[in-house]
């Protein structure tokens, strides 16, 4: 009897303790004609995050509680996605900004859009020296259709390619 309650019990809690660090983060790469802007949009899990801020930046960093904090984390966020054309050239992208949304940390991006743009060379490592597990995955949005690309294992760039 005892052996069954503590079964329970133990499988109850998983569901719990697989939920609390998840190691992916999804991004949308929207291109907005209407503006005339390709919007950059992170998600990151907050537990994620809040684990990975202080493997990063020490024991004291606090996320949830500290805006140095979280300005901190959206400019790793930002140092650690790239964005760039056929030719190698890095395209410049702006911060907008970030917050906590339920569960969820974002970082927002910007820039103009570039003009006839055919692919883009993509990095996303962010969290990936912290959990070399850690997936990121990359959703483009443009033209009523979307290409994703998924950084996991060695991958540090891959290509997106547009019709």
């Amino acid at each position: 009897m005892i052996k069954s309650v503590l079964l329970l019990a133990v499988l109850h809690a998983l569901p719990a303790v697989q939920a609390h660090q998840q190691k992916a983060a999804i991004t949308r790469v929207v291109f907005n004609e209407r503006t005339g802007t390709l919007e950059v949009m992170h998600r990151f899990y907050l537990h994620d995050a809040e684990h990975a801020i202080r493997q990063l930046m020490g024991s004291d960093a606090d996320i949830i509680g500290d805006e140095l904090t979280r300005a901190r984390f959206a400019a790793y966020v930002q140092q650690m996605f790239l964005l760039k054309s056929p030719s190698g050239e890095t395209l410049m992208l702006s911060p907008v900004g970030h917050e906590i949304e339920g569960n969820f940390f974002w970082v927002y991006q910007e820039r103009a859009l570039p003009a006839n743009l055919t692919e883009l060379q993509v990095m996303h490592l962010a969290l990936r020296e912290v959990w070399p597990e850690q997936i990121n995955t990359v959703n483009f949005e443009r033209g009523g259709s979307v290409t994703t690309l998924t950084f996991q294992g060695s991958d540090e760039q891959l290509t997106v390619r547009f019709d």
